[in-house]
C-alpha cells in the first residue's frame, strides 16, 4: 500500500483549520448560524419538502428584495440540510395574508411533488417568511408545521442606535457605531448589509441612526447623503431609516435668530429641510425628537408646549409620508414634584392636541429603564393619541454588557399591564398596537445595544435581548419561554443538554438582577453617571439625580410615599390601578417601595418583617448568579470553548458584581434600620467605607466620561 506524504505546511494548515473550527463561533453569526443539522432522520424530511420554494408576490417579479429573500434560503438551506433548492418567483393572489408586512408559508406535497410557497402582499413579506422558515428548520418544527399566516401587530418596529457621529455610542457596551460615518458615502462597511439582515430576520422595519442627544450636523447636505448610503444598504431588507431632529438646528446650521416653532420663518426652514431629506433619502422615515429634557432644546425654551413643537415638524414631514416620534421623558430639576409625574403633567393636557403623524414615545417605566418599574401612565391616559413604547435592549441599569439579563420577561410583563385595571382588554400592549383606541399609527421603538464587537452585542448572551425585542415587536404576545428557547436553539444547539441549562438561566436572569440590584420596588440606586455599580449614598448632584431621593432610607423606614399621603403619583393612574397600588395591603411587593415609604418591621407576607426580605432577596440574587456557574461549567465540551470561556469569565465577575452590591446596599440600609443580618445572609467582605470609597473610571457607555 502505498502512502501518500502531506507537505509539512499543508499539515499545518490542517491542523490551524481544525483549531479554528473549534474555536470559529465569536458570535458574529448571531442567531442564524446555518450549520448542517445533526438528526439525519429530520434532514432527510426537510430536505425533500423544500426543495422547490416559490417566492410570491402580488407583482409576481424580481426585486433586491426578492433577491435577498433568494440569497438568505440558499445560504440557510445549503448550510442546514445541504441541498440547493430551487427558488424561484410567482404571482400571489390579491391580498394573501393580512398587513403590508404579513406573509404566508404553505408547504404542498401533491403525487410525490414538494413544494414551498411563501407568499407576502408585499416583497417584504415574502423575506419575513423567508427568515420565519429558516427559523422552524433551525428549531426543529416538524414539516407540516412550518405552515403558518402571519402578520406583525405593530406597524412601525424600530430600532433607535443613540450612537453619535464621533463613533461612541452613549450607554453602548458592545465597542464602537457600526456607522462608518468618515468613510461614507463612498464605501459601505459590508457589516452594515449583516446589521440589515439581523434586524429584517425579526421582522424590524425601521432605524433612527444618531442618539436622541441630538447634534445638528447630521441634517447638513454631506452628512445627509452619507445617510442615504447606509439607507441604501438597508433598503433591500425593508428598513427605512430614521433622524433625531435637534429642536435648535435652525439657529445651529440655519442662520435663524431663533427655534420658536410658530415662528413662520421657524416652520419654513424645517419645510424646506424636510424637503431636502426627501430628495436624498426618498423613502426616509421621519424625526425622533427629545425635547426639553436634560438640557436638551425644545418648545418650551420660547413659552410654547410639546404639541406646537411636535406639529411643526410634522407638517414639514407630512407631505412625504413622514412621522415625528416625540418622546415624553421630560422632566425638569426646577420642578418641586416628584420627577416620575412630571411627563404625565406636560403630556396629559395636550391628548388630542398632536397632528395625526405625531407619536409620543413613551419608555416603559415613569422613571428610566430601571429593572423593574410600573408601567408608565401615561399609558392608557391619552386616548385621542397614538402612544409608541420605547424599551431599552441596551443595558444601562441592569449591569452594561457585563451581567446576563435576559429582558424578555420584564418586558412581557410591561406589556401585560392593564391599564384599566378592569380586565378590559386594555394592555399596554394594545394600546401600542392601536386597537384600544383605533389609531392606524403604531410604533415600538428599542434602544439598541448593537456595536463594533464582533459578536454584535458585547456580551454572548446579551444578542437574546436584541432577538427578543424583534419577536416582541412582531408579536407582542409571544411568550418569554418561546423566545429564549428559539434563541438557544438557533444561537447554539438543539441538543436539550444545552437548551434547558441556557433557557432557564436566561429566564431566571431579570429577576436576579433585581434581587441583588432593587428589590422590593427600590430604583435608581446606581453610582452617578455611569450607572454601573452601587451608589445608594450618592447625594452630591441635582435632587432627582440622586439616589438617596428616590429610596429615602430614615430611621422609621424606606420607600418613597407616592400615595395621597406623598406625592400622589397613584393618582395618574386610572381609579382601580390607583386604588391596588395606593394601599399597601394589595401593592404588590415587587413594587411596594415604588409607592410606599414602610417601616422596617413591616410585616411581608412571608411573615417576616420588610428588613428580613430586603435582605433576602439581595442573598437570593447573589445565590442564583452563584448557581448559573455550575450550570455553566456543564456545558463545557458541548459548546464551543471560545463562547463559553467568554461567558464563565463574565458570570464570574457578574458573581462578584452581585455580592459588590449585595453587601454595598445592606450595609448602607443597616445605617437606618439598626438590624442584624437574618440568618441566610453571608457577611459582608468588607466595612460601609470601603465600598464607598470605590472609584470607576473611563465606564463604557458613560460618553467618555471619568
Amino acid at each position: 500500500m502505498k502512502i501518500h506524504r502531506l507537505p509539512v505546511f499543508l499539515l499545518l494548515l490542517l491542523a490551524v483549520s481544525a483549531v479554528a473550527a473549534i474555536r470559529a463561533e465569536d458570535g458574529y453569526r448571531l442567531w442564524m448560524r446555518y450549520d448542517r443539522m445533526t438528526d439525519d432522520v429530520q434532514r432527510s424530511a426537510y430536505a425533500r419538502a423544500l426543495g422547490h420554494i416559490v417566492l410570491a408576490t402580488p407583482a409576481g417579479t424580481d426585486s433586491a428584495t426578492i433577491a435577498a429573500a433568494r440569497d438568505e434560503l440558499v445560504t440557510g438551506l445549503a448550510g442546514l440540510l445541504g441541498i440547493t433548492p430551487d427558488v424561484t418567483t410567482g404571482r400571489a393572489p390579491a391580498e394573501p395574508c393580512a398587513g403590508d408586512d404579513g406573509y404566508s408559508i404553505k408547504v404542498v406535497s401533491e403525487g410525490g411533488r414538494h413544494q414551498v410557497i411563501i407568499a407576502g402582499n408585499r416583497d417584504v413579506g415574502a423575506l419575513y417568511g423567508s427568515f420565519a422558515l429558516l427559523r422552524g428548520v433551525q428549531t426543529g418544527k416538524p414539516v407540516a408545521a412550518l405552515s403558518e399566516t402571519c402578520a406583525p401587530r405593530i406597524g412601525r418596529r424600530i430600532l433607535d442606535h443613540w450612537d453619535n457621529l464621533n463613533g461612541l455610542i452613549e450607554r453602548g457596551y458592545a465597542g464602537f457605531s457600526l456607522w462608518n460615518w468618515f468613510d461614507l458615502p463612498d464605501y459601505v462597511d459590508p457589516r452594515c448589509r449583516d446589521y440589515a439582515r439581523a434586524a429584517a430576520s425579526l421582522g424590524i422595519n425601521g432605524a433612527v441612526l444618531t442618539n436622541v442627544n441630538a447634534d445638528a450636523l447630521v441634517l447638513t447636505g454631506p452628512w445627509l447623503r452619507k445617510v442615504a448610503a447606509l439607507a441604501g444598504a438597508f433598503r433591500p431588507y425593508g428598513i427605512r431609516v430614521y433622524l433625531t431632529a435637534r429642536f435648535s438646528a435652525p439657529i445651529e446650521i440655519g442662520g435663524l435668530k431663533t427655534a420658536d416653532p410658530l415662528d413662520p420663518a421657524v416652520a419654513g426652514w424645517w419645510k424646506d429641510k424636510a424637503d431636502e431629506i426627501y430628495t436624498i433619502v426618498p423613502d426616509f422615515g421621519g424625526f425622533l425628537v427629545k425635547a426639553n429634557s436634560e438640557g436638551q432644546p425644545g418648545p418650551q425654551d420660547y413659552g410654547r408646549n410639546h404639541a406646537d413643537g411636535a406639529n411643526m415638524l410634522a407638517d414639514a414631514v407630512a407631505p412625504h409620508g413622514g412621522i415625528v416620534m416625540w418622546r415624553a421623558f421630560v422632566y425638569d430639576q426646577h420642578v418641586p414634584d416628584d420627577r416620575i409625574k412630571q411627563a404625565w403633567n406636560d403630556f396629559k393636557p395636550l391628548d388630542g392636541r398632536f397632528r395625526p403623524n405625531v407619536v409620543i414615545q413613551i419608555k416603559n417605566g415613569p422613571l428610566d429603564f430601571q429593572p423593574r418599574e410600573p408601567f408608565h401612565p401615561l399609558f392608557g391616559s391619552m386616548p385621542r393619541t397614538p402612544l409608541a413604547a420605547e424599551l431599552q435592549i441596551a443595558q444601562e441599569y441592569l449591569g452594561s454588557g457585563i451581567h446576563l439579563a435576559f429582558l424578555a420577561p420584564m418586558w412581557r410583563e410591561f406589556l401585560d399591564s392593564d391599564t384599566s385595571g378592569s380586565g378590559s382588554g386594555s394592555s399596554v400592549a394594545r394600546v401600542v398596537d392601536g386597537s384600544v383606541d383605533h389609531h392606524s399609527l403604531s410604533v415600538i421603538a428599542g434602544v439598541a445595544n448593537t456595536g463594533s464587537d464582533r459578536d454584535w452585542c458585547g456580551h454572548p448572551l446579551s444578542a437574546a435581548n436584541w432577538y427578543a425585542f424583534g419577536r416582541l415587536a412582531w408579536d407582542h404576545e409571544i411568550s418569554s419561554e418561546q423566545i429564549a428557547n428559539e434563541w438557544v436553539r438557533m444561537t447554539f444547539s438543539n441538543d436539550p443538554r444545552v437548551v434547558a441549562p441556557i433557557k432557564a438561566m436566561l429566564l431566571a436572569s431579570r429577576e436576579a438582577v433585581v434581587d441583588y440590584m432593587t428589590p422590593l420596588g427600590l430604583a435608581h440606586l446606581m453610582a452617578t453617571d455611569h450607572h454601573y455599580g452601587p451608589g445608594p449614598w450618592v447625594d452630591n448632584m441635582r435632587a432627582d439625580w440622586n439616589p438617596v431621593y428616590y429610596h429615602r432610607a430614615a430611621l422609621d423606614g424606606i420607600g418613597f410615599d407616592r400615595t395621597s399621603t406623598g406625592s400622589d403619583a397613584v393618582a395618574q393612574y386610572a381609579p382601580a390601578v390607583a386604588n391596588r397600588f395606593g394601599d399597601v395591603a394589595t401593592c404588590p411587593e415587587n413594587l411596594l417601595l415604588w409607592f410606599h415609604h414602610v417601616p422596617w418591621d413591616h410585616r411581608m407576607q412571608s411573615g417576616r418583617t420588610l428588613w428580613d426580605e430586603l435582605c433576602l432577596h439581595y442573598q437570593r440574587g447573589v445565590d442564583t448568579v452563584h448557581g448559573w456557574q455550575g450550570s455553566w461549567a456543564a456545558l463545557k465540551g458541548l459548546i464551543d470553548e471560545e463562547r463559553f470561556g467568554h461567558v464563565e469569565a463574565l458570570l464570574a465577575r457578574q458573581e462578584r458584581d452581585a455580592r459588590w452590591w449585595r453587601d454595598a446596599c445592606l450595609l448602607y440600609f443597616q445605617t437606618f434600620s439598626k438590624r442584624p443580618l437574618p440568618a441566610g445572609v453571608e457577611a459582608p467582605e468588607h466595612d460601609l467605607a470601603f465600598y464607598e470609597g470605590i472609584q470607576l473610571n473611563y465606564v463604557p457607555g458613560a460618553g467618555g466620561k471619568k
